[in-house]
Order: structure tokens, then sequence, then C-alpha cells
């Protein structure tokens, strides 16, 4: 009788082969356990046999000289479809091997035993077996020989599949490290703004070729400079005060617009913003420069300034010299009407770039209105030209509840003249016509032509970029895994924590958690599991603390919880603790095994006033943590218990 399929049988499959261990050679560890269970129950043949597709095929043979049967008239193929040994004492007496060929011609089998062996995930892959030519009675104690010795075949699989799991993870992190570095290089070579990796002391160490072609260097010749000796003189000092300032931390990033001097000592306006780069322990390791080539966009602003402020100025030139006699009127006439169509031509000239200016441009008389609307303002703000023309730019774009600072701001500067908006590069809110929000860079100029005030302004849509910023800001203080805050929040909350106790009077608490059987559950279920219990961990601790509480995963299978308003100090802490001690203890299922770990808990508070500083009290907390753990495990400890 042909033993019917499993119905996981594809899964099993793919599991056995996963293991390489098919068509290899003989191998001690194998050998000596058939060797065993041949001299423990005295029989002539036994085997570590895998079952295959259409075969069965032996890892390990006792007084057997063929490696392989086919799988139709393997005993080990029914072995394989329950979980208990299957023991046959006389195979010409059971119908389903009475005419097996194997038992009608060699070996001649007439007693079968064997037990399944299993992989990690369950999987019953082959089976450990005993054979003869003979009837036999297994004993009690027999049969558990064969058990025990095909539960130690498994545990020899199992290594192997978590050695093979451990070397594909390990390969696959390098593809992935590989793939990043390949990614980022590409798009640090390819990008349409210069980017520099620059050194504390300003010295280049790694520039891209749009950086190069902007300053007219090879980047040989830029890593022999620093970016002060191609700064223009005029902008340096701004520039150094600014980098001082992002080295002090009283700001964490800076944009300017200053002057290169390229190599053939052409200034060149760029667009320059820096960040840095900094170790674990907050030391600078290096700052991104982004820089943008904006020394056209620069000549064009001058241009429309000079054209604006001379446009009346030589309309007035034309029409006195039609006054000075009626004998060069006609002389006159032509003189105006060329100088009008020059004028003209300019105007058209200039109403074509702004058209086609890659940020919107919007001009407004002295009272506010809009005057000119071009087309990427339409693009970025979805007013038509026509729809903006002739309104005030509050009803356009200022969003509703900045719509009375803008009007004072306005106000004021007609009274005055005074306002710090001008002549500066402005990151502002806007509102589209939708209703919906953006982020523009702005710089705005007022002229004064015969005391009529007109404002101009570009406007170039940096909401992406913004967004992008706050989304990497979020990531850079949050664990991927869990979703809490990670080492580096806290390091930046817990001083900030400790400082609005000081002003509020109130005690402050820090948890520091390590788990209890942590390391059996990744043993016994795999790193997967392992991943659950911290996620499940995290959650129990948010449900234990308040909104304004916070939550950290510190490392590994370390946690850690700063606790904020405290009134009794000590036994708040305490009683948050306990809570959360007995939440994470309870038992939960995992693929229907049930799953339990616990936590040393250790519990420090800071009284507003005292003298302590972030890392004394963590290093505390950790201390009574260690206390905790060395107590027995799954307790609370702090100083308060002293």
């Amino acid at each position: 009788m042909i033993a019917p399929l499993l119905p996981n049988e594809q899964q099993r499959l793919a599991a056995l082969r996963s293991l390489d261990l098919l068509d290899t050679p003989p191998e001690p560890e194998f050998d000596r356990i058939t060797k065993l269970l041949a001299r423990s129950l005295q029989v002539p043949i036994t085997l570590v046999s895998l079952v295959d597709e259409s075969r069965q095929w032996f890892k390990s043979k006792v007084g057997l000289d063929v490696r392989e049967t086919h799988r139709d008239h393997a005993f080990c193929a029914h072995t394989i479809l329950q979980d208990s040994p299957l023991v046959v004492p006389d195979a010409q007496l059971d119908p389903r091997f009475a005419d097996n060929r194997l038992v009608m011609d060699a070996p001649n089998i007439r007693f079968y035993a064997g037990a399944p062996i299993r992989s990690s995930s369950g999987h019953r892959l082959g089976t450990l077996c005993a054979i003869d030519s003979k009837p036999h009675n297994l004993s009690q104690e027999e049969l558990d020989t064969l058990c025990d010795l095909a539960a130690l075949v498994s545990n020899e699989i199992r290594l192997r599949e978590r050695l093979s799991s451990t070397s594909d993870r390990l390969e696959r992190s390098r593809d992935v490290a590989r793939a990043n570095e390949a990614h980022y290089r590409s798009m640090f070579e390819l990008a349409s703004v210069g980017i520099a990796i620059v050194a504390a002391n300003g010295a280049w160490i790694s520039v891209n070729d749009a950086l190069c072609k902007i300053v007219g260097y090879r980047a040989d010749e830029l890593m022999g400079l620093t970016f002060q000796d191609i700064t223009h003189p005029d902008d340096l000092s701004t520039d150094l005060l600014l980098l001082g300032q992002l080295i002090d931390d009283k700001i964490d990033h800076y944009h300017m617009e200053k002057r290169y001097l390229r190599k053939d000592g052409r200034p060149v306006w760029i667009d320059l913003g820096v960040t840095k780069k900094t170790d674990d322990a907050g030391r600078i390791e290096y700052f991104v420069s982004i820089v943008k080539d904006i020394d056209s966009q620069k000549v064009a602003e001058e241009r429309l300034i000079a054209l604006q402020r001379g446009l009346e100025s030589k309309v007035e030139a034309r029409t006195a010299e039609l006054l000075e006699s009626n004998g060069r009127l006609i002389k006159a006439i032509d003189q105006q009407r060329d100088s009008e169509r020059q004028l003209r031509k300019r105007e058209a000239e200039l109403r074509t770039v702004l058209e086609n200016a890659y940020d919107a441009y919007i001009a407004l008389d002295q009272a506010g209105l809009v005057t000119a609307w071009n087309r990427e303002a339409e693009n970025i703000f979805g007013w038509q030209m026509g729809e903006a023309i002739g309104r005030p730019l509050e009803d356009l774009i200022v969003p509703l509840s900045m719509a009375e600072m803008h009007r004072s701001g306005v106000s004021r500067y007609r009274a005055g003249g005074l306002t710090r908006m001008l002549d500066q590069r402005l990151e502002i809110p806007a509102r589209r016509k939708d209703g919906s929000t953006l982020t523009v860079e702005a710089r705005i100029k007022a002229l004064d032509i015969d005391g009529q005030i007109i404002y101009s302004a570009f406007l170039h849509d940096i909401t992406e970029r913004k967004d992008a910023e706050i989304r990497r800001e979020h990531e850079a203080r949050q664990d991927a895994l869990t979703g809490l805050y990670n080492r580096r929040a806290l390091a930046e909350m817990l001083p900030r924590a400790i400082a609005r106790a000081d002003r509020s009077g109130k005690h402050l608490g820090l948890l520091f958690l390590d788990l209890d059987g942590f390391k059996e559950v990744n043993d016994s279920f795999g790193h997967e599991a392992g991943d659950r219990v911290l996620c499940r961990v995290a959650t129990e601790i948010k449900k234990c603390i308040r909104q304004t509480d916070s939550a950290v995963r510190f490392a590994g299978d370390e946690f850690a919880v700063v606790l904020e308003g405290l009134i009794a100090g000590y036994p708040d802490a305490l009683r948050v603790a306990e809570k959360i001690l007995e939440a994470i203890s309870a038992s939960w299922k995992y693929n229907n095994h049930e799953v339990q770990v616990g936590a040393s808990i250790g519990v420090v508070v800071h009284i507003p006033g005292e003298e302590q500083s972030p890392a004394a009290l963590l290093k505390e907390a950790d201390h009574w943590m260690y206390r905790a753990k060395h107590a027995g495990k799954g307790c609370v400890l702090s100083p308060y218990f002293k």
C-alpha cells in the first residue's frame, strides 16, 4: 500500500531541501546514532531516512548497501504521517506491507520500527528506523530508546537550521548595507544640487560633481582647500558666526545666501544649507552642506529692481526733451517712441522670465492688492491670475490664523518703514485655494517709487523638504520595532524633564526595566517570537502610563519609563512599576505555545532642586535594576526600600 501525502507536503519538502542535507556525504554525528541504535535493539539494519518527493534517501545507514529506495515502497513514508512511532512486528502479517517488494525481496523486511524526526517548525522530514529480516516485538524500554535517539537526530537537524538561518540573515544584512551604500553614492553623485561632507575644521571630505561645476574646481583640488578658502571675504564672517552657533548647539541647522569665489576668480551666488552629524557622545563628526546655484536668480532680481526703479525716470527724461522746443518735437517723439519700444521689449523679456520662473512671483501695490501673479504662483497656490489680480494678499495665500499679523505688519511698515520680513530668506506658512497649507521659502523686497510702495516677492514651495526633515527627525528618535522612543530620544528628553520638575516642584520618576526569560523565548521559538514579545511589552508599558509619561526602548530587551508630575514621589513611581511588572508577566499564546516573560525593575526619583545630572539618574536606575535581578528577578527595587 502506497502511503498518502501529508496536507502540508509542499511546505515539508521545502523545509527538507532548505537544510542542504540530501545527497551529502555521511557525517559522524548521524552515524554514531545509527550504530548505537543497532547495538541497543540488536538489529542488523538501522537508518536515518529523509523522505523526498519520490524517494527515501539515507543520510546514515548500518547494514544496508544502497543509498536510497523509491518512496512508493518506503515504510518511512507511512511513519511521517503520524507523530508517534510506527512499529510493525511482522510485515508479512500486516496488510499495508505484505505485498511490498522490500518484504518479498531483499532486504526481506519482517520487522520495522521507526520514529519521526522533525524540523524546528514541526515538519516530519523522515525517520530514525530499525529493520530486521526476523519478526520482533519491542519492549517499552526499547521503544523509548528509539524515540530518544530520534530526538537526538531532530536536535542535530534543528542546529543546522539555526546555523543556516543565522548565515542567511547575515548575508542579507550585508547585501542591504551594500545596496544602501550604492544608493547613497548614486544619489550623492547624480544630485542636481551641490553636496559636500565637510570636516569640523572646514576641510572638504567629499564633494559631488554638481558642487565642482558650481565652483569650477576639480574634486581633488577642493580636497586641498577649506570652505573658508573659497568663500567671498565679505560673506565669511556671517558664515563663521552661524557655524559657531551650530557647533554650540544654539541652532540645529542654518541657511544663508553667500558668494563662493570660483577657480577663475569670478564670484558666484549660492544658497547654502548646513547641518551637522554627531556621534552618540554628541561630538561633531562632520557637516553636510547643500549648495544651490542661485547666481542667475540673483541677477534676475537685480534686473527687476533696476527696471522698476528706472522705468518712470526714463519716461520722464524723454518727456522733458519733448518740451525743450517745438523744433525738436518730431525727433523727441521718435526718441520717446523708441525708448518706449525698448522699455516694452525689456518688460516683455521680464514677463517671460517671471512667467517661466521656477518660483512663484507676486507683486503688491501700496494698498496690499495683487498686481502681478505668474504661472508658478497659479500652480503652487491654485488661484488663476485673473482671480488673484486686484485682491488683497491675505484673501489668497495668508493662513487665516495669521491674517491679523499680516495686516499689522503691513501697517507698521507704512507708518515707520520697519519690518523684519524684508530682504532676507524666510520660511513661512501659506494657504492654497482649497484651504490646504504649505510651507514656502520667501524673499520679499519693498521699493519706494515716487512715494508709492511696491512689494515684490519670490516664493518657493519647500513643503516636501520640510516634511522630509520632520520625518527624519522623528525616525531618528523612534525605535523601528516597537514604535517607542529610542535611546537618543531619552538622552534629549531626560534633561528637559528634570528641568520641568525643578520648575514645577513635582517629582520625576525613572524606571529601568530588563526582561527576565527573554533569551529562553528567543532560543525556544526564534527571533520572530522575540520581536513579538518586545512589541507586546511595549504595548503593555504604554497601557500602564499616562500621556504625559514617556516609554523608551533603551537597548535589546531593556526599557526605560519617564514619569513626570509625581506628587508622592517614590510611592507613585513604585505603584506604576508594580503595575507594569504585573502586566508584562502575564502569560500569552504564541503559535499555540504558552509564552511568559518577567522583568527586573529599578526605580529612582528625582526630587526638585537636587543637583543630579541625567546620566547620574540613569546610572542609579540601572544600578537598582541589577539589584532587583540579583535579588531573584521578577521584582522592583529602589532606594525607597532602604
